[in-house]
């Protein structure tokens, strides 16, 4: 029985250093066709096939593309914004998917602050899931949806009118945020709530039934609160240290997850990180969640970055929580109704206090970052915006790695001086051209 085969055009990469499980690995060559990554032994044994085109690397680091889960916009463009006409907001979402692979970034989880359901209603259905292109820009893998269901004690810059509970269970998440919830991850990628708002907890098993990841933040809970919303389903920290109580040594609140060892193991790998050795049991999944950082030296400090890091490395997931003046200088700019306020430093505040409200950090500059407080390996902060993220979506035979059948989303990566700089770009295969 003979197996069908694309007679589409192959590509082999040589001469680069390929990011291949957890290792650089050199004299080795990238395949690709179709837009996903292929073995080579069959072209030659069964199809008589060698390469139809060389990509030469030039000794550069071949690396998956990064992969940013939570990101509020760019370029002056707010993802809650939904005053203008479907197709002005439709334009704004593929001028940011464009900008986006600039950084290196491939794919991305646009991220909607707490808003009202006419909000969702109309926002939503255009952030769904969608395949990443040179042309079109960086893939969509659905929404993040950073509130309502969070703390008025750590609303951080969102607005308090729109926060409601949960007494009704799954109901009020369906009620807040319409009928594009009912298509789980396709159009929602990740939920952050604060577990000690009534019945929230309660709810987390629902909304992950519909593969939906939940994670945990813009929350004052306490430890035991913070541990059986992870008990319950929650596989993410957003944002750690921001928007949640300071650490304190008698109850850590949030944070102190990190440092949970009596969580019970996950049943399954998907959605949870890999055991380290810090991990409770080194031989299954962590059960301690996925926790985000943003690594612009504004909303935490190096040393704060590093404690976390080492406590629960394989968690680490670099996020930018970008607003819309990334790209942009400083000036005053809006999130989700919001005036903000960004200074010289890139940091940006709630236009007259000293509220942070996001970043305009860079998902590359993250990486850079990421590496230089925590004295890691390139290799560990490559992965802390590639795999871990995917890991994280429960995407990973897809994203964030160059394995054989995963997508062919990669970048070239420049570390001759000590730091890593994106250098060439390829989404789907294609190269993007800037």
């Amino acid at each position: 029985m003979s197996i069908a085969y694309s007679t589409s055009k192959i590509y082999k990469i040589i001469n680069g250093r390929l990011l291949i499980n957890h290792e650089i690995v050199e004299n080795s060559y990238l395949w690709y066709q179709d837009g996903k990554i292929i073995h080579p032994q069959s072209l030659f044994f069964d199809h008589h096939r060698d390469a139809d085109e060389i990509i030469d690397a030039k000794g550069l680091l071949v690396v998956p593309g990064f992969i940013d889960t939570q990101i509020n916009g760019a370029y002056g463009i707010d993802f809650a914004d939904y005053e203008h006409s479907v197709e002005t907001i439709q334009e704004n979402i593929d001028i940011v998917a464009k900008g986006l692979l600039r950084y290196g970034c491939t794919a991305f989880c646009p991220t909607v602050v707490s808003s009202s359901p006419e909000v969702y209603e109309k926002v939503l259905p255009l952030l769904n899931h969608r395949k990443g292109s040179a042309t079109g820009g960086a893939e969509i893998l659905g929404a993040h949806v950073e509130g309502p269901f969070i703390s008025v004690e750590k609303k951080g810059a969102h607005k308090q009118s729109v926060f409601r509970d949960a007494k009704e269970g799954i109901a009020a998440f369906d009620s807040a945020y319409g009928s594009e919830l009912l298509k789980g991850s396709k159009a929602v990628a990740i939920m952050t709530v604060a577990p000690e708002i009534e019945g929230v907890s309660d709810a987390i098993p629902d909304l992950v039934q519909r593969g939906i990841t939940v994670a945990i933040g813009h929350s004052a809970c306490r430890i035991a609160e913070a541990e059986q919303a992870v008990t319950n389903g929650a596989t993410s920290i957003t944002h750690l240290f921001n928007a949640m109580q300071a650490f304190h040594h008698r109850d850590p609140g949030l944070i102190g997850v990190l440092g949970a060892a009596d969580l019970p193991l996950p049943t399954t790998s998907k959605g949870h990180p890999k055991p380290s050795l810090t991990s409770p049991c080194r031989h299954s999944p962590d059960p301690r969640p996925f926790f985000g950082l943003i690594c612009d030296g504004v909303h935490v400090h190096p040393n704060s970055i590093r404690i976390a890091y080492y406590s629960h490395p394989s968690g680490a997931v670099l996020v930018t929580d970008a607003l819309s003046a990334m790209g942009l200088p400083e000036g005053e700019y809006t999130l989700g109704g919001s005036e903000l306020q960004v200074d010289k430093n890139g940091a940006a505040y709630i236009k007259g206090t000293s509220t942070l409200a996001g970043s305009t950090v860079t998902i590359d500059e993250c990486v850079r970052n990421f590496q230089k407080f925590t004295n890691c390996t390139a290799v560990e902060a490559i992965e802390a915006a590639t795999l871990h993220p995917a890991q994280l979506l429960g995407i990973e035979h897809q994203k964030g790695t160059l394995n054989v059948g995963g997508d062919a989303d990669f970048v070239f990566l420049d570390d001759s001086t000590g730091e890593l700089r994106v250098e060439k770009v390829f989404v789907a295969g294609d190269e993007v051209s800037f």
